[in-house]
């Protein structure tokens, strides 16, 4: 099997066949087209390397309108607090780039918000990444090779105070993403651009503009 057989058979896996006959309105297009590239432009300005192997915004039978392929770190297994944020920035990059350019947002980026959410939470009430918890562990998580169930071992207020945190540490990354893609708002043009025509971008054509 060839290399590009094999990406098919792992993007199959993930995000199901590609949807030959749907039809994604110009307009649909683009918000798709500048979403996947808000995720990678803001995954690579945090970073200063390639943060895709190769972006599609060719619709799937899962419901995904986009998909991005993430370069594989490696034997990656601690990640530090930084490394975490700039996740959650990321995750929040497509909806920021659809603010930045469009004004508006819509309803695509409800796994990305999901997820970025799930991390900041994870930061402050497991990891112990949180100044005002510090090194308290306020979840616990059972059952964890059943899905894992997290369960809140706090009182009330600290729950309150808990939810305060996860909105704050979520809203300053996605600030961040918002200033990182205005800051590079033609290089953003750009790449959504060419993604938009060619429907599909690899890695390395993804440097090669935005360096170029």
């Amino acid at each position: 099997a060839t290399q590009a057989d094999l990406e098919e058979s792992i993007e199959v896996v993930i995000a199901g066949y590609q949807k030959k006959n749907a039809i994604m309105t110009d307009q649909e297009k683009r918000i798709v087209s500048y979403h996947e590239i808000g995720h990678a432009l803001v995954a690579a300005k945090q970073t200063n390397s390639a943060p895709v192997q190769k972006i599609t915004i060719v619709p799937r039978t899962s419901g995904a309108l986009g998909y991005t392929m993430q370069v594989e770190e490696g034997n990656h297994y601690l990640m530090n607090k930084e490394e975490l944020e700039n996740k959650i920035a990321t995750f929040t990059g497509g909806r920021a780039a659809e603010e930045v350019v469009f004004g508006s947002v819509t309803t695509g980026a409800s796994n990305d918000i999901e997820q970025a959410t799930k991390l900041a939470r994870a930061m402050i009430t497991r990891y112990g990444m949180s100044d005002d918890f510090d090194m308290v562990a306020l979840e616990t998580v059972t059952n964890q090779y059943l899905g894992g169930d997290a369960s809140l071992a706090c009182s009330a207020e600290t729950q309150t105070k808990i939810d305060a945190l996860v909105v704050a540490l979520v809203k300053r990354e996605h600030e961040k993403a918002v200033k990182l893609l205005t800051d590079h708002r033609a290089k953003l043009d750009e790449l959504s651009q060419y993604l938009y025509e060619k429907e599909t971008i690899t890695g390395e054509q993804f440097m090669q503009i935005l360096n170029g």
